[in-house]
């Protein structure tokens, strides 16, 4: 092996005071230059993965503020299609109870119009029915040509009520 050192002429005291002098560059290089870059790499690095976290924990509180919204939106519109069908119903009871109650006064009033029409019917049939006792009275007194009593004329026309009466009911 010393052949070949001396073959490339290899001195080896220098060789030792460069392999110190390389030991003393490796030192201050690594501790006045590796260090503090090593440092603010680290620092860096650091940096960047709390940068990450942090969008991370962004992107899930976006994610979750998201989730968050649509439940919001979907329980709205829930409670609004409710509202909406609350009041289409009560709508639809008030349209119902309106109805009823039309149909009821209907109903009271034609009950109402039938009384009169039966009242006036019988007021009507009463008024006839003197005038033809007073007819009756007339033409049973020209006939008869006598005069006749109260009582007796009263008793006439009572019989001829009496008569006439069965008739108009079966005309009814």
């Amino acid at each position: 092996m010393g052949a070949f050192f001396e073959a490339f002429s290899v001195d080896f005291l220098k060789l030792g005071f460069q392999v110190i002098n390389f030991l003393i560059l490796l030192f201050l290089l690594n501790r006045f230059l590796f260090k503090p870059i090593l440092a603010r790499l680290d620092d860096r690095s650091a940096k960047i993965s709390k940068g990450l976290e942090d969008a991370e924990v962004a992107a899930r509180d976006r994610e979750l503020a998201r989730a968050e919204r649509e439940a919001a939106v979907a329980e709205a519109r829930k409670e609004a299609n409710e509202m909406i069908a609350r009041a289409n119903k009560i709508a639809e009871d008030t349209r119902n109870e309106i109805l009823t109650s039309a149909r009821t006064e209907a109903e009271k009033v034609a009950t109402r119009a039938r009384e009169e029409i039966v009242a006036e019917k019988d007021k009507a049939m009463a008024e006839i029915r003197g005038q033809v006792a007073e007819l009756a009275l007339a033409a049973a007194g020209k006939l008869i040509r006598r005069e006749m009593d109260d009582p007796t004329q009263r008793r006439l026309v009572e019989e001829f009520l009496a008569e006439v009466q069965p008739t108009d009911a079966s005309r009814s």
